[in-house]
């Protein structure tokens, strides 16, 4: 126990590659941002402001783009901040709690949640027409809300917890933000890590029974829309965006898993960058356009406000 010292603070080697374009990449990141900040505010009040989107599916749409902007508070500011600063540390206590670790697993499990909730919604009102609005009333959809949002918080916040109480040997983190499987990975041996490693398999286990009823749900859907037109135009204008910003997230978290697990620490720093912060570049852009240019009513309420404004 000599040469175990206690962590206070951890040390973000990831950004150090990128001293050399600090300036550049700043710029970018800003851009990015603010960007991310445009769309999906938008998108947010042109739902609240409207009383014809007061629907679930918009009302699913809106907490999406809620908690794009949740997930992406918890890196920008302080990325930006690290790019312009000599010395590229976040507190213990910062780490788990504060942003980086709780955040950025949330924000990931939450898209998940609001994503499987509303192949649930599309699944009612293409599949079962006549039963949607008794089944989808105000109480249901409060409490589709709550479970999108509650279910990511209160299975990280138990991960967050146990990793909070593990003895750590090592503050150096190759990684632009905290993470908390890699905060894990600095536990030291002696360490009794199998209890946070059930409740870790207890999370993908739920997160897989989200990615079950996805499936479930597109499966009856196709199955639906073979023999309606009128199901198939439907299917093409609201599942459409569901599933491309589905697909979307996916290929990013899962990409980035595998590279965790499996990935050569051999490649470039600047590409393993990359592959650590697309799914809070990627998604939380294209997931408000690809919902505002093709569900009708929104893209013709946002394009109302933009002629109202140019006049």
């Amino acid at each position: 126990m000599a040469n175990i010292s206690v962590v206070s603070f951890f040390m973000l080697s990831g950004i150090n590659e990128t001293a050399q374009n600090r300036v550049v990449l700043f710029s970018l990141t800003l851009l990015c941002y603010l960007v991310i900040l445009m769309v999906n505010i938008s998108l947010i009040l042109t739902i609240i402001l409207d009383q014809n989107l007061h629907q679930p599916m918009y009302i699913f749409l809106c907490n999406l783009c809620l908690n794009a902007l949740y997930g992406t508070a918890g890196f920008y500011p302080k990325f930006l901040l690290d790019l312009i600063s000599s010395y590229h540390v976040i507190s213990y206590a910062g780490c788990l709690l504060q942003g980086f670790a709780f955040v950025m697993y949330s924000f990931a499990c939450g898209d998940l949640s609001m994503l499987s909730v509303m192949a649930y919604d599309r699944y009612l009102a293409i599949c079962r027409p006549l039963r949607y609005h008794s089944v989808m009333n105000k109480h249901r959809l409060s409490q589709l809300v709550c479970f999108s949002w509650l279910t990511p918080f209160s299975v990280i916040g138990v991960n967050i917890i146990l990793t909070s109480r593990l003895t750590l040997c090592a503050a150096k983190i190759q990684r632009l933000y905290c993470v908390n499987w890699v905060v894990v990975m600095l536990a030291c041996p002696r360490n009794s890590t199998v209890v946070h490693g059930v409740v870790a398999y207890v999370a993908i286990l739920v997160y897989f029974l989200h990615g079950v009823l996805i499936v479930w749900s597109y499966m009856y859907l196709v199955r639906t829309c073979r023999g309606s037109m009128e199901s198939r135009r439907k299917f093409m204008q609201t599942c459409v965006p569901h599933l491309v910003c589905l697909l979307t997230f996916l290929s990013t978290i899962v990409f980035d898993v595998m590279y965790m697990r499996f990935g050569s620490r051999n490649i470039p720093q600047a590409l393993q960058n990359f592959i650590a912060v697309e799914f809070l570049v990627i998604p939380p852009i294209m997931n408000p356009l690809i919902y505002g240019f093709k569900l009708t009513k929104v893209r013709n309420k946002i394009l109302y406000h933009l002629h109202i404004n140019r006049k």
